[in-house]
């Protein structure tokens, strides 16, 4: 089947600062065809989404066609903002928001994010992923963990986000990476399982350490002759570490699902495992479709 074979009863996009991806959707909730482009939210100014979109999509619209969108699409430098609900709040927030387009068999709808005023902290585009997890799981009370650049603990409870919190992991782990003193010491790829067990366990036994053991991974390189894949490793393991230390009051004795790109969450799934606090591992793509697909159930009712 080609993409002008296509004809889409409906569209889910997944749309974050760095990328997009689009599935073309079947009214029976089969995916027809899926595409990807670079054009994410941090590229475009508020006239370039539409064209982004349909650069990927207008094949796939043979008539009259509903797009739902998730993620930074809906932030205040996005396409449309789609205001934050507040927790709190049921994992797919009220009031899609319709963004602006000039193609006459166009309607988008924008997927509101969820904010949390005490302490202070939002999401846009995990609140998806949230409700296409619990779509899977009906009835699921616990934890749920969506590591990534700005990695986020969220309560659920009776189907609401009750409260959540953000730890910035992921940029600390590039920023520390490539632009601070480290980057001499940081291979830009590889690995090694001893020395994320070894940041881990000193990550989490003495986090207020952080800083200083942060050095002495640069004073290892130096006089000890570590290498950048293990460097890069133990980095890992600290910084994933002090994240699992300040979260514990989310994860001790929670039922945990962890839903992220499969060899990041595979990381923590194997951190928790290290604290007895066994999780579930979830493909955040699967999910995330599943949520949107939730989305528009509630819109056409």
């Amino acid at each position: 089947m080609t993409d002008t074979d296509i004809n889409a009863d409906w569209i889910a996009v997944d749309w974050g600062t760095s990328n997009m991806r689009a599935w073309a959707m079947s009214a029976s909730g089969t995916v027809l065809a899926e595409a990807t482009s670079d054009q994410g939210m941090g590229k475009l100014t508020r006239d370039g989404f539409e064209p982004a979109l349909l650069d990927v999509i207008a094949d796939w619209i043979q008539g009259p066609t509903t797009v739902i969108a998730c993620g930074m699409v809906g932030s205040r430098q996005g396409w449309v903002e789609a205001p934050y609900a507040t927790v709190p709040s049921g994992t797919l927030p009220e009031g899609l928001v319709q963004a602006p387009t000039t193609h006459p068999a166009l309607t988008v709808h924008v997927i509101p994010g969820i904010k949390q005023t005490n302490p202070p902290d939002v999401m846009r585009g995990e609140e998806t992923q949230i409700s296409g997890f619990l779509a899977r799981n009906p009835g699921w009370d616990g934890v749920i963990c969506l590591p990534g650049t700005h990695t986020k603990w969220v309560h659920i409870s009776a189907d609401e986000v009750v409260s959540f919190q953000t730890f910035m992991t992921g940029e600390l782990f590039d920023t520390i990476a490539k632009h601070t003193v480290l980057r001499h010491s940081i291979a830009a790829d590889g690995w090694d399982d001893a020395a994320f067990a070894e940041g881990l366990d000193l990550g989490i036994a003495r986090p207020e350490r952080l800083a200083a053991r942060l050095f002495a991974l640069r004073a290892q390189g130096l006089l000890n002759d570590m290498v950048g894949n293990a460097a890069r490793a133990q980095l890992s393991g600290l910084l994933i570490g002090a994240e699992l230390a300040a979260a514990k009051p989310y994860w001790l004795g929670q039922q945990i699902a962890v839903i992220g790109n499969s060899t990041l969450s595979k990381l923590y799934v194997d951190a928790l495992a290290t604290q007895a606090a066994p999780a579930t591992q979830v493909n955040a793509a699967t999910i995330t479709l599943a949520g949107l697909t939730a989305a528009c159930r509630r819109l056409k009712g």
